[in-house]
C-alpha cells in the first residue's frame, strides 16, 4: 500500500475526466512508490491553445479536450518535478493499474505503443520510441507525464 494520497487540487483536476482514467489513476496512487499530482485532466478549448502556443502540446486534438487524458507530475520535496527518473516509476505504477482494470492505455513518453500491453522498461520503451522515431527521420515529442485513453477505443 502506498504512503501517497491525491490531494483536493488533483482530486478537481480529475473532475469531467473519463471514469476508466479517473479509475487508473486513483489505482496507481495506491500503487505508487513515487508520490504525483494530477497536473491538468480536462482543458477548455482556450487552455488548449495556450498549451500549444507555448509548445507544451502539438496539437489542438488533444485527448484531454474531452476528457480522455490526464498528465500526472512527479511531486519531490514538496513540489512538481519534470526528471525522468520519478516519471518512470509512475509510469510503471500506471502501467501496472490499467492492467489490473484492463483499461488500455497510450503514453506520451512512446505514443505509437500500447502502453498498457508493453513488458519493457520505461526507460526502455522512452528510447525505443526515439529510436524509432529518429530513423523514421522525425523528432520524438516526449511528454512523460501524459496518460490517454485511446482514441479508437474511446472515442
Amino acid at each position: 500500500m502506498s504512503q501517497f494520497k491525491l490531494g483536493a487540487k488533483s482530486l478537481k483536476e480529475l473532475d469531467g475526466v473519463h471514469p476508466d482514467l479517473v479509475a487508473v489513476v486513483r489505482r496507481a496512487i495506491a500503487l505508487t512508490v513515487q508520490g504525483f499530482a494530477v497536473l491538468d485532466g480536462l482543458r477548455s478549448v482556450e487552455e488548449q491553445k495556450r498549451m500549444v502556443a507555448s509548445g507544451a502540446s502539438q496539437t489542438m486534438d488533444s485527448r484531454h479536450l474531452s476528457g480522455h487524458a490526464v498528465d500526472l507530475v512527479p511531486w519531490v520535496n514538496g513540489k512538481p518535478r519534470w526528471e525522468w527518473g520519478p516519471i518512470y516509476r509512475i509510469a510503471d505504477a500506471v502501467r501496472i493499474a490499467a492492467r489490473e482494470l484492463q483499461v488500455p492505455l497510450r503514453w506520451g513518453a512512446a505514443w505509437d505503443i500500447d502502453f498498457t500491453a508493453s513488458q519493457s522498461l520505461p526507460e526502455n520503451i522512452v528510447s525505443d520510441y526515439a529510436a524509432r522515431r529518429r530513423k523514421a527521420g522525425k523528432k520524438a515529442f516526449l511528454d512523460g507525464p501524459h496518460f490517454e485513453l485511446p482514441k479508437a477505443l474511446y472515442p
